[in-house]
């Protein structure tokens, strides 16, 4: 039976939770809050030991994550560990050899829509990409969300952080990105202290343009990808689960199944379980998202 470790006790540690039941593995769930975790001595990491722990999954504000990351790996070794994303709340150097096999939770990877971008889009030539992410972040769970994470700085909160899943699966997708011009603040009456927009204008490659724009202020819910290539245009739909192709032969529109977020954290789990890593956002390429963070605020601050 797999003992798996989940360290956090707020909404997306309940999404985890809820996965890992509804995979019906024979699996056993232990989960302590971040507070806790980091409050244990050498003792309490012994008592963990004893468990057989073969996974444990960090869901805590990104603000902890890197203290919690240094504490697993001085405490553990030969596991595997997921890490909610962002990775940490800001960029770090880490030790080039590692005791545990860390993994990073940019979930919308495992999203059918995305997918299929990645396999439909390979070695086409593409002009432009636009990206655009809103949302309205006081529905973004049943709690006041000015006592959210989200809302606060000081725990990894703002847009920049919490909806940096375009810039991975932009990366993911197309390739290494270059910004030249990116935008990040706080514009709207949202009761927070963190940014709620982000936009950015770059390129991948020589001849690939694109443009990135989200926030969390707006009323009006939009999860979009429209890309524009040679012979061809398509708009990928996230929320309703499509994607419409036009080519000079005509338009094709292809529907895919209805896809909770409590799928696409089901899929992420199935392949660590399987170890035929092929999606899932390795430890790097989340560092390499970090390091693009760190231009952005750079810029903000000139």
């Amino acid at each position: 039976m797999k003992k798996i470790l989940i360290i956090g006790s707020g909404s997306i540690s309940k999404k985890h939770h809820s996965a890992i039941k509804e995979l019906g593995l024979k699996i056993k769930v232990r989960k302590i809050s971040s507070r806790v975790f980091d409050n244990f001595r050498k003792k309490d990491f012994d008592k963990l030991k004893l468990l057989g722990l073969s996974m444990i999954i960090v869901c805590s504000p990104s603000s902890r994550h890197h203290i919690q990351f240094m504490r697993i790996e001085k405490n553990f070794k030969n596991i595997t560990v997921l890490i909610e994303k962002p990775v940490f709340e800001k960029f770090y150097e880490l030790p080039k050899m590692l005791k545990n096999r860390y993994y990073v939770g940019y979930n919308l990877r495992f999203h059918p829509v995305i997918i299929f971008l990645k396999n439909f889009l390979k070695n086409k030539k593409i002009f432009s990409i636009n990206l655009i992410s809103h949302s309205y972040l006081p529905n973004w769970r049943k709690i006041d969300y000015r006592k959210s994470v989200s809302a606060k700085k000081k725990l990894g909160g703002g847009a920049l952080l919490e909806l940096s899943h375009e810039i991975d699966y932009l990366r993911w997708i197309f390739g290494e990105i270059k910004i030249f011009y990116s935008f990040n603040k706080k514009v709207s009456k949202l009761g927070i202290n963190t940014d709620d927009i982000l936009t950015l204008v770059g390129r991948i490659e020589k001849k690939t343009f694109f443009s990135l724009n989200i926030n969390f202020f707006s009323k009006i819910q939009c999860r979009e990808i429209k890309v524009d290539g040679n012979n061809f245009s398509l708009k990928a739909n996230l929320l309703k689960n499509k994607i419409v192709i036009v080519k000079n032969k005509g338009l094709t529109i292809k529907k895919f199944s209805k896809t909770s977020i409590n799928d696409t954290y089901k899929s992420q789990l199935q392949e660590i379980f399987s170890k035929k890593i092929s999606k899932i956002c390795t430890l790097k390429q989340a560092l390499q998202i970090m390091k693009l963070v760190e231009k952005v605020r750079q810029n903000r601050k000139q």
